[in-house]
């Protein structure tokens, strides 16, 4: 049975798509697990990221929301082995509106991904920087999240918003759903508020809290304008060891739950 991890954090520019997609790769590519990555965004840049053209799939997460569409006919393959793909477009932003009048709306998501379980080890949704209807969905579905910290003076802002939305899901929709960690990216070890920011968040949330670090790295940012992971764009990057150690380190975790 694979395990569903939501990665969410409603402020933008946090590192989430990035994480999502290069963490998917580093999973199917390094440790040979079978993934799908949710792309439950509307401005799509999972999809884009791995260089697939959302007008070229079959559909997308907008018509398995909206129209029932079995998950499995939404599903295109990436360019890495083991690494599938149900993509996004901008119809998704119809969605929030049309998901409000559906009954038991809050776990249409959780419908769609739970008969593809059995197919994958890990099913990633990268969530939309919002706490609106369909993140609410991301985390009704999900079994645990992941949440990117910005190595930035105002990293925690947010978080406890965050941490109450999940809070009510547990009590109100999803109570098996865990913190899977926190992720600290956009990292610069010669800055003095990065390693502050990476104490507060130790103390704070102790061994929630990931070892492994993203670091700010061109690589990273260059990846995703040519359609690749970093894994596959320069797989010696700072950026690529990373995500390597961070599949690694969410398998051992895993392992050892």
């Amino acid at each position: 049975m694979g395990k569903i991890i939501a990665i969410a954090n409603q402020k933008g520019g946090v590192g989430k798509t990035t994480t999502a997609f290069n963490l998917g790769a580093c999973l199917a590519a390094d440790t040979k697990k079978r993934v799908l990555l949710v792309d439950a965004d509307p401005q799509a840049n999972a999809t884009s990221g791995l260089g697939v053209d959302s007008k070229e799939a079959p559909a997308s997460i907008y018509e398995c929301l909206v129209d029932s569409l079995p998950g499995a006919d939404a599903v295109v393959p990436s360019s890495i082995d083991g690494l599938d793909l149900i993509c996004s477009n901008i119809n998704l932003v119809g969605a929030e509106v049309e998901l409000m009048g559906m009954r038991d709306r809050e776990r249409v998501l959780s419908r769609v991904l739970e008969p593809m379980r059995e197919k994958y080890d890990y099913i990633l949704i990268d969530c939309s920087p919002s706490l609106g209807i369909i993140t609410v969905n991301a985390l009704t579905a999900a079994d645990s999240v992941i949440i990117p910290v910005q190595s930035e003076y105002f990293a925690l802002e947010g978080i406890s918003q965050l941490l109450n939305t999940i809070r009510i899901i547990k009590s109100r929709l999803r109570p098996a759903l865990e913190i899977e960690g926190f992720l600290l990216t956009m990292y610069d070890a010669r800055l003095r508020l990065a390693n502050q920011i990476f104490e507060e968040l130790k103390g704070h949330f102790g061994d929630m809290v990931f070892t492994t670090v993203i670091p700010r790295n061109i690589k990273l940012s260059e990846s995703p304008s040519h359609g690749l992971p970093v894994i596959l764009y320069d797989p010696e990057s700072r950026g690529a060891i990373a995500y390597n150690q961070l599949a690694r380190e969410l398998i051992a975790r895993n392992r050892h739950k």
